[in-house]
């Protein structure tokens, strides 16, 4: 049996992009979902709908995070390639920040999974910077 892809999208404010960025999720028979701002808090399993997940109290923390984020479920390798190759071909702005759910990061908060992305870009920017010897 085939999973149902699935794809998270948190932090778009553009909305002719998010728009493209749906109608291209859509011709390739891939499910959506808009995050709304305050789901930061909660684990991403629930955040796509998996059994045993139940929503949790937000806790009242001041998380900003302005990137926009999108989160693969089911989709991998070639298949990955596709969706990021057809997202480019639409003239859709590329996205910085993009994860793949794994078993362990669908326990993971969305502010979790955003904070790790940030500090994983932060370390990939430094690497690029030191100078060689």
């Amino acid at each position: 049996m085939k999973r149902e892809e699935q794809v998270l999208l948190y932090q778009f404010r553009d909305e002719e992009k998010l728009s493209a960025i749906r109608e291209a999720l859509k011709t390739l028979r891939i499910k959506c979902r808009v995050l709304p701002e305050e789901a930061y808090g909660q684990k991403i399993g629930y955040l796509l709908g998996m059994k045993g997940f139940q929503q949790t109290k937000t806790k009242d923390e001041n998380f900003t995070f302005p990137h926009e984020v999108m989160v693969f479920q089911h989709i991998r390798g070639k298949r990955l390639d596709e969706v990021l190759g057809k997202l480019k071909d639409s003239g859709i702005p590329p996205v910085k920040f993009k994860a793949v759910v794994t078993p362990f990061n669908t326990l993971w908060t969305l502010q979790r999974l955003c904070e790790t992305m940030q500090r994983e870009h932060a370390a990939e920017k430094q690497e690029k910077v030191a100078p060689e010897r």
